[in-house]
Protein backbone atom coordinates (compact mmCIF):
# COMPACT_ATOMS: atom_id res chain seq x y z
CA UNK A 1 0.00 0.00 0.00
CA UNK A 2 1.25 3.48 -0.73
CA UNK A 3 1.52 5.99 2.09
CA UNK A 4 0.45 8.64 0.56
CA UNK A 5 -3.04 9.82 1.90
CA UNK A 6 -5.72 10.13 -0.47
CA UNK A 7 -6.96 13.94 -0.73
CA UNK A 8 -9.84 14.73 0.55
CA UNK A 9 -13.07 15.59 -1.82
CA UNK A 10 -14.04 19.46 -1.70
CA UNK A 11 -16.58 19.90 0.31
CA UNK A 12 -20.04 20.13 -1.59
CA UNK A 13 -21.23 24.00 -2.03
CA UNK A 14 -24.09 25.58 -3.52
CA UNK A 15 -23.95 25.81 -7.59
CA UNK A 16 -22.28 28.77 -8.98
CA UNK A 17 -24.34 30.67 -11.52
CA UNK A 18 -23.35 31.32 -14.64
CA UNK A 19 -22.32 34.71 -15.70
CA UNK A 20 -25.46 36.33 -17.33
CA UNK A 21 -27.87 33.52 -16.12
CA UNK A 22 -30.87 34.66 -13.99
CA UNK A 23 -31.17 34.91 -10.46
CA UNK A 24 -33.74 32.04 -9.52
CA UNK A 25 -33.10 32.73 -5.83
CA UNK A 26 -36.59 34.39 -4.42
CA UNK A 27 -35.14 35.56 -1.03
CA UNK A 28 -32.44 37.34 -3.44
CA UNK A 29 -34.48 39.44 -5.21
CA UNK A 30 -36.90 40.04 -2.59
CA UNK A 31 -33.91 41.48 -0.90
CA UNK A 32 -32.76 43.24 -4.20
CA UNK A 33 -36.41 44.70 -4.63
CA UNK A 34 -37.47 45.40 -0.80
CA UNK A 35 -34.39 45.70 1.71
CA UNK A 36 -31.73 47.28 -1.15
CA UNK A 37 -34.13 50.13 -1.60
CA UNK A 38 -35.33 50.23 2.03
CA UNK A 39 -31.49 50.31 2.91
CA UNK A 40 -30.63 52.84 0.45
CA UNK A 41 -33.57 55.16 1.76
CA UNK A 42 -32.24 54.89 5.17
CA UNK A 43 -28.88 56.21 3.97
CA UNK A 44 -29.95 59.00 1.92
CA UNK A 45 -32.16 60.27 5.01
CA UNK A 46 -29.45 59.60 7.27
CA UNK A 47 -26.96 62.19 5.45
CA UNK A 48 -29.61 64.08 4.73
CA UNK A 49 -30.02 65.08 7.84
CA UNK A 50 -26.38 66.23 8.04
CA UNK A 51 -27.04 68.47 5.28
CA UNK A 52 -30.42 69.85 6.75
CA UNK A 53 -28.78 70.75 9.95
CA UNK A 54 -25.58 72.46 8.48
CA UNK A 55 -28.57 74.20 6.27
CA UNK A 56 -30.14 75.13 9.48
CA UNK A 57 -27.34 76.79 11.06
CA UNK A 58 -26.57 78.79 7.92
CA UNK A 59 -30.09 80.40 8.04
CA UNK A 60 -29.86 81.13 11.29
CA UNK A 61 -26.49 82.79 10.96
CA UNK A 62 -27.59 84.84 8.30
CA UNK A 63 -30.89 85.74 9.41
CA UNK A 64 -29.23 86.92 12.95
CA UNK A 65 -26.62 88.62 11.15
CA UNK A 66 -28.00 90.24 8.47
CA UNK A 67 -32.18 90.27 9.06
CA UNK A 68 -33.29 92.54 6.53
CA UNK A 69 -31.02 90.76 3.57
CA UNK A 70 -32.09 87.73 4.64
CA UNK A 71 -35.85 88.44 4.32
CA UNK A 72 -35.08 90.79 1.07
CA UNK A 73 -33.43 87.78 -0.87
CA UNK A 74 -36.43 85.32 0.12
CA UNK A 75 -38.87 87.90 -0.92
CA UNK A 76 -37.17 88.76 -4.19
CA UNK A 77 -40.11 88.38 -7.12
CA UNK A 78 -39.44 85.55 -9.63
CA UNK A 79 -41.86 85.33 -12.53
CA UNK A 80 -41.82 81.74 -14.37
CA UNK A 81 -45.01 82.26 -15.78
CA UNK A 82 -46.71 82.79 -12.51
CA UNK A 83 -45.13 85.34 -9.92
CA UNK A 84 -44.02 84.63 -6.19
CA UNK A 85 -41.35 85.43 -4.54
CA UNK A 86 -38.27 82.96 -4.42
CA UNK A 87 -39.42 81.53 -0.62
CA UNK A 88 -42.92 80.74 -2.25
CA UNK A 89 -41.16 78.95 -5.11
CA UNK A 90 -39.09 76.80 -2.56
CA UNK A 91 -42.32 76.59 -0.46
CA UNK A 92 -44.64 75.57 -3.28
CA UNK A 93 -42.62 74.59 -6.10
CA UNK A 94 -39.64 72.87 -5.21
CA UNK A 95 -41.32 71.16 -1.57
CA UNK A 96 -43.69 69.36 -4.05
CA UNK A 97 -40.41 67.35 -5.24
CA UNK A 98 -39.87 66.30 -1.81
CA UNK A 99 -43.76 65.32 -1.31
CA UNK A 100 -43.40 63.61 -4.70
CA UNK A 101 -40.16 61.24 -3.15
CA UNK A 102 -42.58 61.42 0.30
CA UNK A 103 -45.71 59.48 -1.91
CA UNK A 104 -43.33 57.30 -3.75
CA UNK A 105 -42.03 55.86 -0.51
CA UNK A 106 -45.36 55.78 0.77
CA UNK A 107 -46.78 53.93 -1.81
CA UNK A 108 -43.52 51.29 -2.21
CA UNK A 109 -44.00 50.90 1.29
CA UNK A 110 -47.89 49.94 0.82
CA UNK A 111 -47.16 47.94 -1.88
CA UNK A 112 -43.60 45.91 -1.04
CA UNK A 113 -42.68 47.10 2.20
CA UNK A 114 -43.76 47.56 5.82
CA UNK A 115 -47.12 48.72 5.17
CA UNK A 116 -48.04 45.63 3.24
CA UNK A 117 -48.19 43.59 6.25
CA UNK A 118 -51.08 45.17 8.16
CA UNK A 119 -49.60 42.70 11.52
CA UNK A 120 -46.10 44.70 11.25
CA UNK A 121 -47.87 47.80 10.13
CA UNK A 122 -50.35 47.92 12.76
CA UNK A 123 -47.99 48.96 15.68
CA UNK A 124 -46.15 51.92 14.47
CA UNK A 125 -49.33 52.96 12.47
CA UNK A 126 -51.64 53.11 15.51
CA UNK A 127 -48.34 54.59 17.83
CA UNK A 128 -48.31 57.12 14.56
CA UNK A 129 -51.62 57.90 15.47
CA UNK A 130 -51.04 58.63 18.99
CA UNK A 131 -48.64 60.78 18.37
CA UNK A 132 -50.57 62.83 16.06
CA UNK A 133 -53.92 63.51 18.16
CA UNK A 134 -52.19 64.07 21.29
CA UNK A 135 -49.81 66.77 20.40
CA UNK A 136 -52.25 68.28 18.53
CA UNK A 137 -54.62 68.16 22.23
CA UNK A 138 -51.90 69.51 23.85
CA UNK A 139 -51.63 72.48 21.50
CA UNK A 140 -55.17 73.48 21.56
CA UNK A 141 -55.21 73.39 25.34
CA UNK A 142 -52.41 75.29 25.43
CA UNK A 143 -54.75 78.00 23.13
CA UNK A 144 -58.63 77.74 23.52
CA UNK A 145 -60.07 80.50 23.19
CA UNK A 146 -57.00 83.00 22.09
CA UNK A 147 -57.83 82.66 17.99
CA UNK A 148 -54.90 81.24 17.62
CA UNK A 149 -55.64 77.36 17.59
CA UNK A 150 -55.31 77.16 14.09
CA UNK A 151 -51.57 75.98 14.50
CA UNK A 152 -52.59 72.72 15.89
CA UNK A 153 -51.20 70.82 13.04
CA UNK A 154 -47.60 72.04 13.94
CA UNK A 155 -46.67 69.99 16.11
CA UNK A 156 -48.19 66.05 14.52
CA UNK A 157 -45.37 66.32 12.62
CA UNK A 158 -42.24 64.05 12.27
CA UNK A 159 -39.12 65.14 10.34
CA UNK A 160 -37.87 61.79 8.81
CA UNK A 161 -34.20 63.07 7.86
CA UNK A 162 -33.57 64.66 11.55
CA UNK A 163 -35.27 61.02 13.06
CA UNK A 164 -33.65 58.88 11.16
CA UNK A 165 -29.96 60.68 11.12
CA UNK A 166 -30.24 61.53 14.86
CA UNK A 167 -31.18 57.49 15.53
CA UNK A 168 -28.27 55.91 12.94
CA UNK A 169 -25.88 58.07 14.89
CA UNK A 170 -25.85 55.79 17.83
CA UNK A 171 -24.93 52.76 15.32
CA UNK A 172 -25.34 49.28 16.80
CA UNK A 173 -26.58 50.46 20.20
CA UNK A 174 -29.90 50.38 18.23
CA UNK A 175 -31.76 47.78 16.67
CA UNK A 176 -32.54 47.37 12.85
CA UNK A 177 -36.04 46.63 13.76
CA UNK A 178 -36.19 50.10 15.41
CA UNK A 179 -34.84 51.80 12.36
CA UNK A 180 -37.81 50.58 10.59
CA UNK A 181 -40.28 50.98 13.29
CA UNK A 182 -39.69 54.91 13.11
CA UNK A 183 -39.40 54.91 9.79
CA UNK A 184 -42.22 53.38 9.42
CA UNK A 185 -44.27 55.15 12.54
CA UNK A 186 -42.32 58.88 10.01
CA UNK A 187 -44.34 58.03 6.79
CA UNK A 188 -47.64 56.98 8.32
CA UNK A 189 -47.17 60.26 10.22
CA UNK A 190 -46.47 62.19 6.87
CA UNK A 191 -49.74 60.46 5.60
CA UNK A 192 -51.74 62.33 8.60
CA UNK A 193 -49.58 65.70 7.65
CA UNK A 194 -50.47 65.33 4.12
CA UNK A 195 -54.31 64.84 5.06
CA UNK A 196 -53.85 67.99 7.40
CA UNK A 197 -52.72 70.26 4.99
CA UNK A 198 -54.97 68.97 2.20
CA UNK A 199 -58.22 69.16 4.33
CA UNK A 200 -57.86 71.96 6.96
CA UNK A 201 -55.46 73.88 5.28
CA UNK A 202 -57.02 74.82 2.21
CA UNK A 203 -59.04 78.35 2.40
CA UNK A 204 -61.37 78.62 -0.87
CA UNK A 205 -61.49 75.55 -3.59
CA UNK A 206 -61.90 76.66 -7.36
CA UNK A 207 -64.00 73.01 -8.41
CA UNK A 208 -62.63 74.22 -12.15
CA UNK A 209 -59.06 73.97 -11.45
CA UNK A 210 -59.98 70.88 -9.48
CA UNK A 211 -61.08 69.36 -12.48
CA UNK A 212 -58.50 70.13 -14.69
CA UNK A 213 -56.15 68.42 -11.51
CA UNK A 214 -58.21 64.97 -12.07
CA UNK A 215 -57.91 65.60 -15.16
CA UNK A 216 -53.93 65.69 -15.67
CA UNK A 217 -54.29 62.32 -13.30
CA UNK A 218 -56.12 60.56 -15.47
CA UNK A 219 -53.91 61.43 -18.11
CA UNK A 220 -51.41 60.15 -15.74
CA UNK A 221 -52.90 57.01 -15.49
CA UNK A 222 -53.56 56.70 -18.89
CA UNK A 223 -49.74 56.24 -19.90
CA UNK A 224 -49.49 54.16 -17.01
CA UNK A 225 -51.98 51.51 -18.11
CA UNK A 226 -50.19 51.94 -22.09
CA UNK A 227 -46.95 50.53 -19.97
CA UNK A 228 -45.08 53.88 -21.04
CA UNK A 229 -41.78 53.78 -19.07
CA UNK A 230 -40.14 57.02 -20.31
CA UNK A 231 -40.34 59.22 -17.45
CA UNK A 232 -39.96 62.61 -19.43
CA UNK A 233 -43.62 61.59 -21.37
CA UNK A 234 -44.76 61.90 -17.63
CA UNK A 235 -43.47 65.47 -17.76
CA UNK A 236 -46.53 67.47 -19.32
CA UNK A 237 -49.30 65.93 -17.05
CA UNK A 238 -47.31 66.28 -13.85
CA UNK A 239 -46.86 70.27 -14.31
CA UNK A 240 -50.39 70.70 -15.49
CA UNK A 241 -51.60 68.97 -12.30
CA UNK A 242 -48.71 70.88 -10.25
CA UNK A 243 -50.54 74.19 -12.07
CA UNK A 244 -54.35 73.07 -11.45
CA UNK A 245 -53.97 72.50 -7.65
CA UNK A 246 -51.51 75.32 -7.12
CA UNK A 247 -54.98 77.31 -8.51
CA UNK A 248 -57.40 75.09 -7.11
CA UNK A 249 -56.72 76.44 -3.78
CA UNK A 250 -55.00 72.73 -2.32
CA UNK A 251 -51.71 73.25 -1.23
CA UNK A 252 -49.54 72.74 -4.44
CA UNK A 253 -47.51 70.32 -3.02
CA UNK A 254 -50.31 67.67 -2.65
CA UNK A 255 -49.95 67.19 -6.28
CA UNK A 256 -46.04 65.70 -5.51
CA UNK A 257 -48.35 62.87 -3.51
CA UNK A 258 -51.10 62.06 -5.72
CA UNK A 259 -48.38 61.78 -8.76
CA UNK A 260 -45.87 59.61 -6.38
CA UNK A 261 -48.99 57.35 -5.31
CA UNK A 262 -49.73 57.21 -8.80
CA UNK A 263 -46.44 55.38 -9.44
CA UNK A 264 -46.28 52.14 -10.32
CA UNK A 265 -44.27 49.67 -7.65
CA UNK A 266 -43.87 46.83 -9.93
CA UNK A 267 -42.82 46.72 -13.86
CA UNK A 268 -43.27 44.06 -16.05
CA UNK A 269 -39.55 44.26 -17.20
CA UNK A 270 -36.63 45.82 -15.02
CA UNK A 271 -36.29 47.63 -12.06
CA UNK A 272 -40.05 49.31 -11.06
CA UNK A 273 -40.54 53.86 -11.76
CA UNK A 274 -41.01 53.45 -8.40
CA UNK A 275 -36.68 52.54 -7.81
CA UNK A 276 -35.76 54.57 -10.94
CA UNK A 277 -36.90 57.47 -10.12
CA UNK A 278 -36.64 57.45 -5.73
CA UNK A 279 -33.12 56.40 -7.13
CA UNK A 280 -32.47 59.82 -8.76
CA UNK A 281 -34.92 61.94 -6.70
CA UNK A 282 -34.31 60.70 -3.65
CA UNK A 283 -30.69 62.87 -3.21
CA UNK A 284 -32.39 65.78 -5.14
CA UNK A 285 -34.91 65.77 -2.41
CA UNK A 286 -32.21 65.21 0.37
CA UNK A 287 -29.09 67.44 -0.31
CA UNK A 288 -31.11 70.20 -2.78
CA UNK A 289 -35.08 70.22 -1.71
CA UNK A 290 -34.74 70.03 1.71
CA UNK A 291 -32.22 72.03 2.84
CA UNK A 292 -32.93 75.10 0.29
CA UNK A 293 -36.23 75.00 2.29
CA UNK A 294 -34.58 75.10 5.79
CA UNK A 295 -33.17 78.15 3.95
CA UNK A 296 -35.52 79.71 3.34
CA UNK A 297 -37.39 79.30 6.59
CA UNK A 298 -35.49 78.38 9.35
CA UNK A 299 -33.74 81.57 9.26
CA UNK A 300 -35.63 83.26 12.44
CA UNK A 301 -33.83 86.33 14.74
CA UNK A 302 -32.92 85.11 17.63
CA UNK A 303 -32.66 87.88 20.54
CA UNK A 304 -33.96 88.76 23.73
CA UNK A 305 -37.05 90.22 22.21
CA UNK A 306 -37.51 87.26 20.46
CA UNK A 307 -36.92 84.69 23.11
CA UNK A 308 -38.88 86.41 25.57
CA UNK A 309 -41.82 86.68 22.99
CA UNK A 310 -41.68 82.88 22.64
CA UNK A 311 -40.92 82.09 26.37
CA UNK A 312 -44.79 84.26 26.72
CA UNK A 313 -46.72 82.92 23.87
CA UNK A 314 -49.18 80.02 23.97
CA UNK A 315 -48.54 79.32 20.49
CA UNK A 316 -45.06 78.53 20.78
CA UNK A 317 -45.69 76.72 24.52
CA UNK A 318 -47.91 74.68 22.57
CA UNK A 319 -45.50 73.96 19.89
CA UNK A 320 -42.87 73.05 22.33
CA UNK A 321 -44.83 70.80 24.45
CA UNK A 322 -46.92 68.91 21.93
CA UNK A 323 -43.45 68.17 19.89
CA UNK A 324 -41.36 67.17 23.06
CA UNK A 325 -44.44 65.89 25.82
CA UNK A 326 -47.23 65.12 23.54
CA UNK A 327 -45.29 63.32 20.85
CA UNK A 328 -43.76 61.17 23.76
CA UNK A 329 -46.62 60.62 25.60
CA UNK A 330 -48.94 60.05 22.45
CA UNK A 331 -46.23 57.44 20.82
CA UNK A 332 -45.59 55.41 23.74
CA UNK A 333 -49.21 55.33 25.41
CA UNK A 334 -50.62 53.97 22.08
CA UNK A 335 -47.99 51.75 21.45
CA UNK A 336 -48.40 50.24 24.82
CA UNK A 337 -52.25 49.96 23.79
CA UNK A 338 -51.52 48.37 21.07
CA UNK A 339 -49.46 45.77 22.42
CA UNK A 340 -52.01 45.03 25.00
CA UNK A 341 -54.88 44.78 22.68
CA UNK A 342 -52.83 42.57 20.80
CA UNK A 343 -53.96 44.83 17.58
CA UNK A 344 -49.58 45.69 17.33
CA UNK A 345 -46.71 43.37 17.45
CA UNK A 346 -43.36 44.90 19.65
CA UNK A 347 -40.06 43.43 16.90
CA UNK A 348 -37.85 41.15 18.63
CA UNK A 349 -35.06 42.23 20.60
CA UNK A 350 -37.26 45.99 20.89
CA UNK A 351 -37.71 47.65 24.69
CA UNK A 352 -39.88 49.71 26.15
CA UNK A 353 -36.50 51.88 26.13
CA UNK A 354 -36.09 51.53 22.91
CA UNK A 355 -39.43 52.62 21.80
CA UNK A 356 -39.84 55.66 24.62
CA UNK A 357 -36.09 56.59 22.54
CA UNK A 358 -38.08 56.23 19.57
CA UNK A 359 -40.89 58.08 20.77
CA UNK A 360 -38.84 61.14 21.85
CA UNK A 361 -37.21 61.65 18.31
CA UNK A 362 -40.34 61.69 16.77
CA UNK A 363 -40.72 65.05 18.16
CA UNK A 364 -38.62 66.51 15.82
CA UNK A 365 -41.06 68.16 14.07
CA UNK A 366 -38.71 70.11 11.95
CA UNK A 367 -39.33 70.38 8.27
CA UNK A 368 -43.15 69.59 7.79
CA UNK A 369 -43.63 71.18 11.24
CA UNK A 370 -42.51 74.67 9.86
CA UNK A 371 -43.93 74.13 6.92
CA UNK A 372 -47.58 74.27 8.41
CA UNK A 373 -46.26 77.10 10.46
CA UNK A 374 -46.00 79.09 7.43
CA UNK A 375 -49.67 78.12 6.37
CA UNK A 376 -50.66 78.71 10.01
CA UNK A 377 -48.97 82.08 10.62
CA UNK A 378 -47.21 83.21 7.36
CA UNK A 379 -49.82 86.33 7.73
CA UNK A 380 -48.31 87.05 11.21
CA UNK A 381 -45.06 87.58 11.09
CA UNK A 382 -44.72 88.33 15.29
CA UNK A 383 -46.97 84.48 15.52
CA UNK A 384 -44.66 82.82 13.19
CA UNK A 385 -41.33 83.59 14.23
CA UNK A 386 -42.59 82.36 17.71
CA UNK A 387 -43.65 79.33 15.91
CA UNK A 388 -40.27 78.69 14.54
CA UNK A 389 -38.51 79.13 17.91
CA UNK A 390 -40.62 76.78 19.33
CA UNK A 391 -40.22 74.00 16.74
CA UNK A 392 -36.27 74.48 16.38
CA UNK A 393 -36.21 74.03 20.34
CA UNK A 394 -38.38 71.22 20.34
CA UNK A 395 -36.56 69.86 17.71
CA UNK A 396 -33.18 70.01 19.28
CA UNK A 397 -34.73 69.03 23.05
CA UNK A 398 -36.10 66.05 21.38
CA UNK A 399 -33.14 65.00 19.76
CA UNK A 400 -31.05 64.89 22.79
CA UNK A 401 -33.67 63.25 24.84
CA UNK A 402 -34.32 60.59 21.82
CA UNK A 403 -29.66 60.18 22.37
CA UNK A 404 -30.16 59.83 25.98
CA UNK A 405 -32.99 57.12 26.20
CA UNK A 406 -31.47 55.16 23.73
CA UNK A 407 -27.95 55.63 24.82
CA UNK A 408 -28.40 54.73 28.38
CA UNK A 409 -28.43 50.79 27.90
CA UNK A 410 -27.85 48.25 25.77
CA UNK A 411 -31.22 47.30 24.81
CA UNK A 412 -31.47 44.41 27.07
CA UNK A 413 -35.58 43.44 28.10
CA UNK A 414 -37.48 43.41 25.15
CA UNK A 415 -40.98 43.52 25.40
CA UNK A 416 -43.07 40.57 25.90
CA UNK A 417 -45.48 40.01 23.02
Amino acid sequence: MSGRRPEPSPTPGPPRRRPGAPDASPRRRIARRVVTPLAEFLRTEAAGGIVLLGATAVALAWANADPGGYADFWHTELRLGIEEDLQHWVNDGLMAVFFFVVGLEIKRELVTGELRDPRAAALPAIAAAGGMVVPALVYTAWNLGSGDTGGWGIPMATDIAFAIGVMSLLGARVPAALKLFLLTLAIVDDIGAIAVIAVFYTDTLRTTWLLGAVAAAAAVLVLRRMRVSRVIAYAPPAVALWFCVLESGVHATIAGVVLGLLTPAVWPHGPSPIERLEHVLHPVSSFVVVPLFALANAGVRIDGDAVSGALGSPVAWGIFTGLVAGKFVGVTAAAELARRSGAGQVPPGVSRRHLGGAAALAGIGFTVALFIAELSFGDDRALLNEAKIAVLAASAVAGLSGVAILASGRGRGAVEP
